[in-house]
């Protein structure tokens, strides 16, 4: 289409102020295929799987971060009310008004993407942290150090405020990944807590979700529980017994409680702080991810003494070996991506 045309198509439109969602949707052809969106949120979903690479980076990456910081931000009270009254023959409009508002097919979509790789590769994440896990928990080092490294370029530490924030950021993290499993446990409050923080985490592009449940000391856990639930889930046609699923079934619903709670609040807290102190808090977020690098070599001796071994020579190597495959994947995509535009989350 040649510009002339372009161009009269912009003016018609900006003369016709009622079009309405439905045909505004038609207008975006890469965004309107839901399978397209599907993908995405697939990639979404492997990149918060496993720490260092963040979905939001994955949506910037892909084109779709304004547009999912748009639907999540016009959800509403209101608006929830709005599509529950739906059921109602004479509120319907409202409800359709309201789904449409919030993006509500394209969150779908892009949700669905999201839960099928993350069940799919939680599954063998977890399988690693059981087996090998110098090796996961190595290549986790390694994908957090890099994503520190490129995320370090874009923040400037240069007045006191800044600096404050990010000792305060380092501090945290540092402290919180020590023993934060044994301090915390594993009940349903610290699921909900960890769901809520860790999904706020997985909207801003270079902070990883699964980082936040590393830090927490409830990687290993949810991973694990995960896939317990959909082994137990998956063995119901068959005869399996419904108990398993139940008991793992509770905390997955408490960890996605958590996480629709973290999404509409702490979410919005964070989206207020990048816009009131954007410098600051982004130096606290980077180094939030410098100080998580001592949460994969706790958890790796947390893992080892409970198959009752301990760090060798060996073991360092390997370790260190993984930490440079996880590197190289996340500097390799920063190279190709430029993933630490960081400017964009704006």
């Amino acid at each position: 289409m040649s510009r002339e045309r372009d161009g009269s198509a912009g003016d018609a439109l900006e003369s016709d102020g009622d079009v309405d969602a439905d045909v505004e949707a038609t207008l975006r052809p890469a965004e309107s295929s839901w399978v397209v969106i599907f993908l995405k949120g697939v990639c979404m979903g492997a990149a918060d799987a496993v720490p260092g690479v963040s979905g939001g980076t994955i949506a910037l990456i892909t084109g779709i971060y304004e547009r999912l910081i748009g639907a999540i931000t016009a959800v509403s009270i209101g608006r929830i009310r709005d599509v529950v009254l739906g059921v109602f023959p004479d509120r319907r409009d409202d409800a359709y008004e309201a789904l449409r508002a919030v993006d509500a097919a394209f969150l779908v979509a892009l949700g669905l993407g999201i839960a099928t790789s993350i069940v799919t590769i939680t599954r063998v994440v977890h399988a690693g942290i059981e087996s090998v896990p110098v090796l996961t928990f190595g290549f986790f080092f390694g994908l957090i150090a890099a994503s520190a490294w490129v995320l370090f370029s874009e923040v400037e530490v240069d007045t006191p405020p800044r600096a404050a924030a990010a000792v305060a950021g380092f501090v945290l993290a540092f402290v919180v990944s020590g023993r934060a499993a044994a301090t915390l446990g594993q009940g349903l409050p610290v699921t909900v807590f960890a769901g809520a923080i860790s999904v706020s985490a997985m909207i801003l592009p270079g902070i990883s979700g699964s980082l936040i449940l590393v830090i927490l000391g409830q990687y290993g856990y949810m991973t694990g529980t995960l896939s317990s639930f959909v082994d137990g889930v998956l063995a119901l046609p068959t005869g399996g017994p419904l108990a398993p699923v139940v008991d793992t079934g509770v905390v997955v619903v408490a960890f996605v409680g958590g996480a629709v709670v973290g999404l509409f609040t702490v979410a919005h807290a964070v989206r207020w702080a990048l816009d009131h102190a954007r410098a600051a808090t982004l130096a606290f977020l980077v180094a939030l991810i410098v100080g998580a690098l001592r949460a994969p070599i706790a958890r790796t001796g947390e893992q080892l003494a409970e198959l009752g071994r301990a760090w060798t020579p060996t073991a360092v190597a390997l370790f260190a070996v993984a930490a440079v495959v996880g590197a190289a994947a996340v500097l390799l995509l920063e190279r190709y991506t430029d993933i630490a535009e960081m400017d964009e989350v704006a």
